[in-house]
Order: C-alpha cells, then sequence, then structure tokens
C-alpha cells in the first residue's frame, strides 16, 4: 500500500459572538480504504444534509461509515487517491465488484449498462459530481467512449454509467463534490 500525504481540510465558522473564525485546521480525520490494498483511498472532507444547507455552529457533520452517494437532498465533499490499475482489477469478477461498491453502500450502482461492462468498476449513481483531478491522471469510460482527464480538468458527471481508470504509474488524486439528484423519468432504470 502506497502511502499518501494527507489532505489539509480548513473549517470557518463563528464564535459565541457571531463573528467568523477558523474553526479547524487540521487532517481530514474520516479516511477510509476500500477494496483492500488496490482500492481507492477516501479522504470524506465534509457532508451537508439538507438543501438549503443550515449554515450554524455545528463543528462537524456526523460521519461514522463511508458511503458513496451524499444524504438525501444533501452534498458530499470527498478527495480520492485512486492507485495505478494492476490486473486484479482488469479481470475483477462481476461478483468482486459488487463487494467493492458494497463497502461503500452503494451494491445497487455497480454494474450498470447494457452487455458486458467496459471496466469492472463501471456504475451509476442518482446525483450530479464534479470531478476535479488534483494530480496525475485518469481515464473517464463511459458506455460510449472515453478519455483522459489530467490535473487541472473538471468533470461534471450527470448520473451517467461511468468507470474510472488510472492507467498510469503513478497516483491519481481527484477531489468530488457529489449532490444529491433526481433522474428524468426517461432515465430512470
Amino acid at each position: 500500500m502506497t502511502d499518501h500525504r494527507p489532505v489539509r481540510r480548513i473549517v470557518t465558522g463563528h464564535d459565541a459572538d457571531g463573528r467568523a473564525i477558523i474553526q479547524s485546521d487540521a487532517p481530514v480525520a474520516f479516511v477510509r480504504r476500500v477494496g483492500g490494498a488496490i482500492g481507492p483511498l477516501f479522504h470524506e472532507v465534509w457532508s451537508t444534509y439538507d438543501t438549503p444547507a443550515p449554515i450554524d455552529a455545528a463543528s462537524e457533520p456526523d460521519e461514522t461509515t463511508l458511503t458513496l452517494a451524499p444524504p438525501p437532498r444533501g452534498t458530499r465533499l470527498r478527495v480520492l487517491d485512486i492507485p495505478p490499475e494492476g490486473d486484479e482489477i482488469r479481470t475483477m469478477s462481476p461478483e468482486a465488484a459488487r463487494a467493492h461498491f458494497a463497502e461503500i453502500g452503494a451494491v445497487e450502482a455497480a454494474g450498470h449498462g447494457d452487455g458486458p461492462a467496459r471496466h469492472a468498476l463501471m456504475h451509476r449513481t442518482e446525483t450530479i459530481d464534479y470531478g476535479i483531478v488534483l494530480e496525475g491522471e485518469l481515464t473517464l469510460i463511459m458506455d460510449e467512449g472515453e478519455t483522459v482527464v489530467r490535473a487541472g480538468d473538471i468533470v461534471v458527471q450527470r448520473g451517467t454509467n461511468h468507470g474510472w481508470s488510472n492507467r498510469s504509474d503513478a497516483n491519481c488524486r481527484v477531489a468530488f463534490v457529489l449532490v444529491d439528484g433526481e433522474y428524468a423519468p426517461d432515465l430512470r432504470r
């Protein structure tokens, strides 16, 4: 397993007199690896639990389990460290892929699409996701087509079936903002 530098999180807030303060400045506390040594490292940065998001003096969202999707009517900000992909992923069975998604409470997201999957970890969530590559590169794989995204590139993922493949020889760090969504009736499966 490769060591990764921590993700620094600065959270602002208000003191008892309503003045703006830096509430915390520390590495993200909730970090989990999914899928063993070959899987991505999730740095759970922040979540909101409603829209509009309440702005209050609360210090921290209650995060005790790793969940792929944001809360209903909420958002989730996470940073993923995705290691280079090896044969363990390229030859992964559909059952093993579902087990990976089960680790993040999203077994229903795995394996969508018609016919054989273009990547073992293809998935679809009822969310709008903003993915910002911070370092390295990933290949975004769709049902039809794929493209390489590099540091500085931004992907707007609109509830589509997709997979991520790190075909390079270095870690890829990507920030995701996930926003709870709702499929139009013609896109429901």
